[in-house]
């Protein structure tokens, strides 16, 4: 398929008391993009963070005994995408959750559930300082690409976008949509990666989606401020606005951005561009 409809977020932090809450948030969030015809759906950066808030205080302000905790909701949340994907007949990049692969380990793991109710999953591969410094996050499994009926899709991390290297390998893999759900609490950090995005689209001239978390959650240690804005990018040349600027929502707006995808777009440019950043990319010394 060349040609579909997607539809990335600015997902608000939340408090939820209960799981049913927050299967009730994610059912109407998704819904309302499949009543939109979205066929892709991007969701942020650790908004599985929310969860959270599910535990008593002791745990919920404590940043190391929030991922331990967060582990026994896992399976839940891994499902209800892999279940809402397979209803409406879309394909779902969940918000991130830090997944425990060992004792002490933990990984920003992103999962992407296909209308067929499978899931694969991106590890985010360079760790913020945040991450690494205070709260023994650490990257996981190798970056990869994922073959869909859309089209071959990489995924970018936040911190990962800001490094041309590893957007450049999953292009080089066939990608032609990278995804990057985000998660800054500073407009400084939301315009790096927003930057960065559009940097991305220029180099392999094709589409990047962000889709970052907004709001505030003054009892979380993890994502109490959070800044930006959605928005799709591509290449600025033949076929895409002037500016590069697919489709943008406003800076803490939260709510869907939706944009027409059409690969055939990429596939054109990297051809007959004005100029070809995708082919030109060994030329580097």
């Amino acid at each position: 398929m060349s040609a579909f409809i997607a539809a990335t977020s600015a997902y608000p932090v939340s408090t939820p008391g209960s799981w049913p809450e927050v299967e009730q948030m994610l059912t109407r969030w998704v819904a309302e993009a499949a009543l939109n015809d979205a066929q892709l759906l991007v969701f942020p950066e650790y908004a599985a963070m929310s969860l959270a808030a599910l535990f008593g205080e002791p745990v919920r302000s404590d940043l190391l005994a929030q991922l331990a905790a967060l582990q026994s909701l896992r399976d839940d949340y891994l499902a209800l995408h892999r279940r809402l994907a397979q209803q409406h007949g879309v394909h779902i990049l969940a918000g991130s959750f830090p997944w425990q692969t060992a004792p002490q380990r933990f990984h920003n793991r992103a999962w992407l559930c296909t209308p067929d109710g499978g899931a694969r999953y991106q590890d985010k591969q360079i760790m913020t300082r945040f991450e690494r410094e205070v709260w023994a996050i650490s990257s996981g499994d190798p970056q990869q690409t994922f073959d869909t009926v859309l089209g071959r899709i990489g995924v970018a991390i936040c911190y990962d976008a800001e490094f041309p290297l590893l957007a450049r390998a999953q292009v080089e893999a066939g990608a032609e949509i990278l995804l990057v759900p985000s998660c800054t609490d500073a407009a400084a950090g939301y315009h790096r990666v927003r930057v960065a995005a559009q940097a991305r689209a220029l180099e392999s001239q094709c589409y990047v989606l962000v889709s970052p978390l907004v709001g505030e959650a003054p009892w979380s240690p993890a994502i109490d401020v959070n800044v930006g804005a959605a928005g799709v990018y591509g290449p600025p040349d033949r076929g895409f606005p002037d500016d590069g600027v697919v489709a943008q929502g406003g800076l803490n707006e939260a709510g869907w951005v939706y944009a027409g995808i059409d690969l055939d777009l990429v596939r054109n440019v990297r051809k007959n561009g004005q100029v070809l950043n995708y082919a030109h990319w060994p030329e580097q010394p």
